[in-house]
């Protein structure tokens, strides 16, 4: 596998089920002390949660995303054992807060302290939504001009937040903001031809203005955190350019939260840069699918249970033979 072409991305929230890792768990030793470590960490059953749910409480974002992570870093040591781990791949990049996983993976921070972290993060959002309410929706099919400009619209009108949290591929994205203003959006949305316009079902409206205080509180959490310059580069979500020294690290975390994810920019500086190998390491492969519209042509692996690792590890195999 050629280093230089090849860059790992990690899920962020949205692709948790009950029964994810569970298959790692069991098959591969360094998994399951990875889920181990988890529960030790945070001091609950988080592979319990994991494996049997319940769906409710997995759904929490206090407890989705420091599970997703989970899963991500457990398959990631299995790709590690295999001599297939960060060290060989020229690139890391996660999408929202896959960007904690991402870290742990290009030597920032060990996966105690990057748990913590996430589990951290996740709380703040957790309760900066129930002090500012609001929704995201996903939109698809209008282009993104049009989407800004009838968000500045909205906000204009209505004095409220509404606007575009993730910019997740061409034709695709996402809306964070006030109820009201959200909903206005999406009647104008469709007014417009969109080929689909829906509400997702979260009530925290991530990467927007609307988590201000969740940004405050975690840059203070911070203030005592030490990132070690990153040992391959990392796309950031908010430049959708490459960071490696801690105080990049520090002031991308300390604004993401408030900044749209910018993910469409983030695989094409990849792709220029020369990459045309992306393997998924986490639950599901939906950034595999968001990578395929961005462009066909590049090569897409997800790694996040056995038969996905297997696969991998029988493709890698066969290309070097």
């Amino acid at each position: 596998m050629d280093q230089t072409r090849t860059a790992f991305v990690f899920p962020g929230g949205g692709v948790q089920y009950v029964g994810m890792g569970r298959d790692l768990y069991d098959t591969y030793p360094e998994a399951k002390a990875t889920f181990e470590e988890a529960d030790d960490v945070l001091g609950f059953s988080l592979s319990q949660l994991c494996f049997a749910g319940p769906d409710d409480e997995l759904l929490d974002i206090a407890n989705s995303l420091p599970a997703i992570m989970t899963v991500s870093i457990a398959a990631l040591r299995v790709l590690e054992k295999r001599g297939l781990g960060p060290d060989s791949v020229g690139w890391v990049a996660g999408h929202s807060a896959g960007e904690i996983t991402a870290l742990v993976a290009a030597g920032v921070l060990d996966f105690a302290e990057g748990l913590r972290l996430m589990r951290t993060r996740s709380t703040l959002m957790h309760e900066a939504g129930q002090r500012n309410p609001g929704g995201m929706a996903a939109v698809i099919g209008i282009p993104t001009e049009d989407l800004e400009e009838i968000c500045t619209s909205v906000q204009r009108d209505t004095g409220e937040v509404v606007l575009i949290s993730n910019y997740n591929a061409p034709g695709q994205l996402v809306l964070s903001g006030h109820e009201g203003a959200l909903e206005r959006v999406l009647t104008l949305v469709k007014e417009r031809g969109a080929k689909r316009a829906v509400r997702l079902a979260v009530t925290i409206a991530s990467h927007c203005p609307l988590m201000e205080s969740a940004a405050a509180g975690l840059r203070r959490w911070m203030e005592n955190v030490h990132f070690r310059p990153a040992r391959i580069p990392l796309i950031a979500n908010v430049t959708a350019r490459p960071i490696r020294t801690p105080e990049e690290i520090r002031h991308e975390l300390g604004i993401q939260l408030v900044s749209p994810v910018r993910w469409t920019e983030s695989i094409q500086h990849l792709i220029q840069q020369g990459v045309n190998t992306f393997i998924e390491v986490g639950p599901r492969d939906v950034l595999s699918g968001l990578i395929k519209r961005v462009d066909r042509s590049v090569a897409r692996f997800s790694v996040g249970d056995v038969a996905k690792l297997e696969a991998l590890s029988q493709a890698l195999s066969s290309s070097a033979g």
